[in-house]
């Protein structure tokens, strides 16, 4: 196995990111998360280099790299969370807040349409809130570590229904199938994710069937 990452590789990947000259926003590190006031287990993070699981500007870093090695990667706000917009600042009124029983701090962040919003000024019965994202206009660093290629396909399809899913999800691996263990009517939703499956890994989604599914198609069959 070589050293060196190339797109569709699955790898794990330590890392660290901070406002350059800042603080640390992001890690899975638990020594860096320290840092950040915050206690934490070591969580592994696992990636199919060449799609998008992460900034794209990292993403793109990665190919040809070599494992085990520390890099340290400058991103712009316009290669991570985009520049600050004007725009982004809306002057809501204060029964918007009332009718979702929130008090109005400056300085508190709420979440609207999961958007997650900062309360910027409240004056005059008008809240100013601003909508961009905390880490929008700031130039960012991260330090990455890959400790790891993946080859484990179990693993790589794990990784997946994390990443697009955002949830564990129990699964069992049949042909190149991969069969869900969640609820049935959300089939229809899967061709959403099923081609990401297929193009990385060369499988297929499905939706494990419940048990009592089973039984009345067994009844109708019989009849």
């Amino acid at each position: 196995m070589t050293n060196v990452i190339a797109k569709n590789d699955f790898v794990e990947f330590r890392f660290t990111g901070k406002v350059k000259d800042g603080e640390i926003f992001d890690t899975n590190i638990p020594e860096s998360a320290k840092l950040m006031g915050l206690e934490m287990e070591s969580k592994p993070v696992v990636i199919c280099v060449g799609h998008q699981m992460i900034l794209p500007k990292l993403d793109e870093f990665l190919i040809g790299k070599e494992l085990y090695k520390d890099y340290n990667v400058n991103v712009t706000p316009k290669e991570g969370f985009g520049e600050r917009k004007r725009e982004m600042m809306k002057v809501l009124p204060i029964e918007v807040f009332v009718k979702q029983n929130l008090r109005p701090v400056v300085g508190a962040v709420f979440s609207f349409d999961d958007m997650p919003a900062k309360i910027t000024a409240y004056s005059g019965g008008r809240v100013t809130v601003d909508f961009n994202n905390p880490l929008a206009g700031k130039d960012l660093v991260y330090d990455l570590k890959v400790v790891k290629k993946v080859d484990d396909l179990k693993e790589q399809v794990k990784s997946l229904i994390l990443f697009y899913f955002r949830n564990n999800i129990a699964f069992e691996i049949k042909e190149k199938v991969v069969v869900l263990d969640i609820d049935p009517k959300i089939k229809p939703f899967l061709e959403a994710f099923s081609g990401k499956f297929k193009e990385i890994l060369g499988m297929t989604l499905d939706v494990k069937e419940k048990k009592e599914e089973v039984k009345k198609a067994e009844v109708s069959n019989n009849k």
